[in-house]
């Protein structure tokens, strides 16, 4: 097991599980033997479904399951029963249930519940499935891949002994990548994979005196001169003492000690042609336009509970996408993490939405991404306690982790059911209490919450602003002059 994913595979604690939950809405229902049988001939077909997670006193390997049974991953549930109208509260009650139990670490790190008996919102009769994997078999572009793998029509199933993953669609690219991490990325990873340990010790040296040198040998080394080696010790240096340097994050309610109970919350999707419609009149993307609502949203949650905001900013971890274009993505995780500072003190709409795509631009070329990459390998070469006290120096510098996932414009099929809405979460690490989920998909774009019910019982009502949060850009944008705009 690589060190990146052995030091995913150690990050579980009692606050933070490092599983990703996931939850399915199809109509009309599926049967589980019909559901058993698709992931049999797909998802299992990868090696790493089939293998434990062992550790020893030097690392982790992946171990074959000698007695691998399907019947242990794939499990039929019924929601308790509940007056009409409140499926989904109970729905969302089983996922928060589940998103708070740890798996089995004697099985492969992975199961579905399949609820074959599901009334949506509207009415339709259908059936639900909630995903759970750890975070150490692969990270969420790499699942995604294999996840359309299972859909009707998916990619075929690697041959066997194969531990690639399925090629991911090309619209369902890491969001960030193009304004984000464009320079770098591959060649960068490329080096990370030809010196292995020795690249995340030069990481690890980079605030040491001399430390660079390390770093510099390292990058020649594995590039062979493909870089400008002291442009890029140079901000490499920069960034690295950015992060090193960043101040606590803003004492709001979001933070504290997190006890480990979940709860989550989604709403119906808003129509993407009406985000995307928005950003082109105010000549910003799209993920400017769903940040600046999330950073509102938060702000008036803050607010209903008498906090005081103006001027405030929390900071989100945005994962990045650092894996090399290829047809066949292999799984483990090969991503960093951005920090960003959402102005959720900023009432105006549009001055916030400007406000976020200035700070969006700011981020653009830095190796911050690249630098957490090099911190998570050098995690995994630590012991446990050095490694949790990394983590929770991170954790206090954070309010949340977000993802913002473009998904199929289209929407998939499953069993000969229509995947109507889909909504994931990644974990949170140390006492981070809050994930925000944004995913675009079947020509809608769906806005989900994980919380810790320590620090926030009801993200129902940080939900319930987003699109409110919406609707007051698109009215005062429309408003704008348009000459202008």
């Amino acid at each position: 097991m690589s060190k990146v994913d052995t030091a995913w595979l150690r990050m579980d604690n009692p606050g933070n599980l490092m599983q990703i939950t996931g939850v399915w809405q199809l109509a009309p229902g599926v049967k589980y033997a019909a559901v058993c049988e698709r992931i049999e001939n797909t998802l299992v077909r990868y090696d790493r479904f089939r293998q434990c997670a062992v550790q020893d006193a030097t690392g982790a390997s992946w171990m074959a399951d000698r007695h691998f049974d399907l019947a242990r991953h794939v499990l039929r549930e019924k929601l308790p029963a509940c007056v009409p109208g409140a499926e989904e509260s109970a729905l969302q009650a089983r996922v928060a249930e589940l998103a708070s139990q740890p798996l089995d670490r004697h099985r492969p790190l992975w199961q579905f519940h399949l609820i074959e008996h599901y009334i949506s919102p509207e009415g339709v009769r259908g059936s639900a499935m909630i995903l759970r994997i750890h975070h150490c078999i692969a990270d969420g572009i790499a699942l995604l891949g294999v996840i359309m793998s299972m859909a009707d029509g998916g990619a075929p199933p690697p041959v066997p002994g194969e531990q690639g993953a399925a090629a991911a669609p090309q619209d369902a690219q890491a969001w960030m990548v193009g304004s984000v991490l464009t320079p770098l990325t591959h060649l960068a990873v490329r080096a990370l994979d030809a010196l292995g340990d020795g690249a995340a010790r030069s990481f690890g040296r980079l605030n040491q005196p001399g430390g660079g040198l390390g770093l510099e040998r390292g990058i020649e080394a594995g590039v062979k001169g493909s870089l400008d080696t002291a442009r890029l010790l140079l901000q490499v240096a920069g960034d690295s003492a950015a992060l090193a340097l960043m101040p606590d994050d803003s004492a709001t309610r979001l933070k504290g000690k997190s006890c480990g109970r979940k709860q989550v919350a989604w709403c119906q999707p808003l129509p993407l042609d009406e985000v995307k419609a928005v950003g082109k009149v105010l000549g910003c993307s799209l993920n400017d336009v769903l940040l600046s609502c999330l950073a509102g949203a938060l702000g008036e949650y803050l607010k209903s509970h008498g906090d005081d905001v103006d001027g405030q900013n929390i900071r989100a971890m945005v994962p990045v996408n650092l894996r090399q274009p290829s047809p066949s993505p292999t799984l483990g995780n090969h991503f960093g993490l951005a920090p960003l500072l959402l102005p959720i003190g900023m009432d105006n709409p549009v001055e916030r939405v400007y406000e976020v795509r200035r700070r969006m631009a700011a981020l653009k070329g830095s190796y911050q991404p690249l630098l957490a990459f090099g911190l998570l390998a050098v995690a995994g070469l630590l012991p446990k306690p050095a490694q949790d006290a990394m983590l929770d120096i991170f954790s206090k510098k954070t309010t949340a982790v977000m993802t913002n996932v473009p998904g199929p414009g289209e929407k998939l099929r499953f069993c000969g059911a229509t995947l109507e809405q889909t909504m994931f979460w990644v974990p949170q690490s140390g006492d981070v209490g809050l994930g925000v989920s944004i995913l675009s998909y079947g020509g809608g774009v769906q806005f989900g919450v994980i919380t810790d019910s320590a620090l926030c019982p009801e993200p129902q009502r940080i939900v319930d602003e987003f699109m409110p949060e919406f609707a007051r850009l698109s009215m005062v944008t429309l408003m704008l002059p348009w000459d202008r705009a």
